[in-house]
């Protein structure tokens, strides 16, 4: 009778200890870990490149919602970009913002640190994104330019980056995290 209910007993224990490994598993993989969410940020910012590129050449028109009405302004341009590169890394994007709210929402950067997404800002707070930074460091930005009256792009060598926009230059700005958040 001893050796049955010590037999018993162990398997009572082992069973228990098995049931509460499983347990604490289950609920690992149902809670979104750290490393997870910033693999989603990695694959929003790897994102970025290739939807910028459909905006490209695009119509400017003040107010324009690019989903709408094919045309597009900085700030639908901006979201636009971030919702959809948020989408595909299985992140939710907080909204719209007109560029004076949006601004509010990012922190300033360091030149040394940039990455895909970030903000080129000016001192009138007139901006355009940093889409893609290649191997070499060459910067190529995306902007709705009223000027030219379409969504344009240039890069880091552009004689236009130096007399134009490092002269009015005010920072780099990258979006605060609580504009990115994980999809619940």
């Amino acid at each position: 009778m001893k050796n049955f209910l010590l037999i018993t007993i162990l398997v009572l224990c082992s069973a228990g200890s098995v049931w509460s490994s499983n347990q604490a598993t289950t609920r690992e993989s149902l809670e979104p870990t750290n490393n997870s969410l910033e693999l989603q940020k990695k694959v929003f910012r790897q994102s970025i490149p290739s939807i910028a590129d459909q905006f490209i050449g695009i119509p400017y028109e003040l107010g324009g919602n690019p989903q709408k009405s094919g045309t597009s302004d900085n700030s639908y341009l901006f979201f636009s970009i971030y919702a959809l590169a948020a989408q595909k890394a299985g992140l939710s994007y907080k909204g719209y913002l007109p560029m004076a709210h949006l601004l509010p929402n990012t922190s300033k950067v360091d030149e040394n640190n940039l990455k895909n997404g970030d903000l080129i800002v000016l001192r009138d707070n007139h901006a355009a994104m940093i889409y893609w930074i290649d191997d070499a460091g060459k910067m190529y930005f995306i902007y709705a330019s009223e000027k030219r009256q379409k969504i344009i792009s240039f890069n880091s060598e552009n004689p236009v980056f130096r007399a134009y926009w490092l002269e009015n230059f005010k920072g780099y700005y990258r979006l605060s995290t609580t504009m990115l958040q994980p999809i619940p």
